[in-house]
């Protein structure tokens, strides 16, 4: 398995001088694009690595994934999909358009960004040990012990957010503000509006690894129990909401593509990451910060592609 991983991570350097890491995010153009990391999560627990894959980067909106399954599990499904719907859009992860013109008046699903702001300010309010936080950090504080315990992290190491992306994001959020206005006007945010957005850039800036994230694909891919332990982290309902909307939403408006020629429940982030999950089989982290013209990993998106032909992953 290492093997294959290695000779994915290789040809995969070569197609990154064929993408470029996010510009709108100032912090993020300052990553090099020429990282890659692999790594698969087993069923039985064993984790196999290639590259990059303990490099950290800010998630940015493979978060998306780890947000809803919080708030499924903190809220209940009625308290997000009266708000938000489960549609794919077809459109960029950061349009506004269908909020004007959609007779859902709500965010199609929430893997865009207006889905997700609106998931945000959803985080349970009250966080045990959180102290003097503010609310924003407080609730950003319980999403991330959650994320901690589906990535598997141990007690002595916590998952963090990077306070530069988390700056440079907070600064450059004109759309992203835009869009959680018109949320507000449409009676989908209660509360103040900067707090959700504060809330959403602290989530977004979490910090990861390629490992971590195919140790999470690898909770979703058995249904919500965590294969290096055999605990039951997610309702099995939560699991499978979360993949399903994955394998619809995940990657954008890229999203049938990667399904007819993947076939994997996953979601990408501007970071460069990609999370994915084969039903009872593994879950996968890719990392690769050079970016095609839709947001998704050029390296991350080749390499799972492979990967589900190799291992006869297809799952769809």
């Amino acid at each position: 398995m290492k093997e294959l991983l290695e000779t994915l991570v290789r040809e995969s350097r070569a197609l990154a001088p064929g993408g470029a890491c996010a510009s709108y995010i100032p912090a993020l153009a300052a990553v090099d694009p020429g990282l890659v990391g692999l790594a698969l999560a087993d069923g039985e627990g064993h984790l196999f690595e290639a590259g990059d894959s303990r490099v950290r980067f800010s998630i940015q909106s493979v978060s998306k994934a780890f947000a809803l399954a919080y708030v499924l599990e903190e809220r209940g499904e009625d308290a997000v999909f009266s708000r938000v719907g489960k549609e794919p859009t077809g459109d960029p992860f950061n349009s506004i358009i269908r909020l004007e013109t959609s007779r859902l008046g709500k965010p199609y699903n929430p893997m865009i960004n207006a889905g997700a702001i609106v998931v945000a300010s959803l985080l349970p309010e009250a966080v045990a040990g959180s102290g003097g936080a503010s609310e924003p950090s407080a609730r950003a504080a319980g999403l991330r012990s959650f994320v901690g315990r589906a990535c598997g992290r141990g007690s002595g190491d916590a998952v963090t957010s990077d306070e530069t992306v988390y700056a440079s994001e907070r600064g450059t959020a004109n759309r992203n503000r835009s869009i959680a206005w018109f949320l507000k006007e449409l009676g989908l945010l209660d509360g103040d509006v900067e707090e959700s957005l504060e809330a959403y850039f602290l989530q977004c800036s979490m910090l990861l690894d390629a490992a971590d994230l195919a140790r999470a694909g690898s909770l979703l891919a058995y249904d919500g129990v965590a294969p290096w332990s055999g605990e039951r982290l997610l309702a099995v309902r939560t699991a499978r909401i979360v993949k399903s909307l994955m394998a619809t939403c995940g990657l954008y408006d890229g999203s049938g593509e990667f399904g007819v020629d993947a076939g994997l429940p996953a979601k990408s982030g501007v970071g460069g990451g990609i999370l994915a999950a084969a039903k009872r089989r593994c879950g996968i982290g890719s990392f690769g910060p050079a970016l095609d013209p839709r947001g998704n990993s050029v390296a991350g998106t080749h390499m799972l592609k492979r990967l589900s032909a190799e291992l006869d992953l297809f799952a769809l």
